[in-house]
């Protein structure tokens, strides 16, 4: 949405500050009576300024002294829902969310809920892009994503959220994979088991999946569990042939005499059969 409200080219907008403030050095905006003596529309330029010159996090508060000055006008609507966005662009998380909550709260039938919606779900999104953070924002993520691509399936923000959506959720597989790497190295394979085998069951949707049933071919292998390796190996060619992951598990399991079948009555068998049968991806 970026400059959705911004109509004016950004040297229209600066000129009109000139003439706001009089070109005055004495102008201070954090002079509550200065603000005072400025209407709606004027302050709401130079929050406009701000996002297209200036500092964000000055346009923020200047689209913040609309709500409080004039917390009923049509400029208080426009103004809130472009403070969440200017503390978006700050990457001040915590008040876009805010700003965009308050927003949802007053406005939810208005057009920009969508992306009031969308901004609230950045705010979460946008800080998971290491492996290593809370996995906590990553659910928050997914949760507000999907309020936006069920609420607001015909909003131009539908799209980017589905995206967004399966990003966030292959992220989560790849935070069980790091930990499944971590005890497969340290030789905890029982535990390694573990974490992959949440991948195949509850990420099976994502690029992690390959991987993690070759892991468990090297982990079942490791402890001796021939039928639950040939069953993962098995799973593995049935819907990734092409892949390395299949090609290293095969060399594992024919080097020790064994094929890439479904073998026992494991929870990997259970998940072959749904294999064959079309009903798991």
């Amino acid at each position: 949405m970026s400059g959705k409200f911004i109509r004016s080219g950004t040297a229209t907008l600066v000129l009109s500050l000139g003439l706001l403030v009089g070109c005055s050095d004495s102008f201070n905006p954090r002079d509550s009576a200065a603000m005072e003596a400025l209407s709606a529309q004027q302050i709401y330029q130079l929050g406009e300024v701000e996002v297209e010159t200036g500092d964000p996090g000055e346009a923020a508060f200047f689209f913040g002294e609309i709500e409080r000055l004039y917390p009923y006008s049509e400029w208080a609507e426009r103004a809130l829902i472009m403070q969440a966005f200017a503390y978006h662009r700050d990457a001040d998380y915590p008040n876009s969310r805010a700003s965009a909550q308050r927003f949802l709260d007053f406005y939810p039938a208005q057009p920009d809920a969508a992306y009031a919606q969308y901004l609230l779900a950045l705010s979460y999104y946008d800080q998971i892009d290491e492996i290593g953070r809370d996995q906590g924002l990553t659910f928050q993520a997914l949760q507000a994503l999907r309020t936006v691509i069920e609420q607001y399936p015909d909003s131009e923000y539908a799209r980017a959220s589905i995206l967004k959506f399966d990003l966030a959720f292959d992220h989560l597989a790849a935070k069980e994979m790091e930990i499944g790497r971590y005890y497969l190295k340290r030789k905890n394979y029982s535990a390694a088991v573990n974490r992959f085998r949440v991948v195949v069951e509850e990420f099976q949707t994502t690029s992690q999946t390959p991987e993690a049933l070759h892991r468990l071919v090297e982990s079942y292998l490791s402890l001796g569990l021939t039928n639950e390796a040939q069953t993962a190996g098995a799973i593995l060619g049935a819907n990734y042939p092409a892949t390395s992951w299949y090609q290293d598990s095969f060399a594992l399991l024919t080097g020790q005499g064994l094929e890439a079948r479904a073998q026992g009555d494991s929870w990997l068998a259970s998940i072959y059969r749904q294999v064959i049968r079309g009903e798991w991806l």
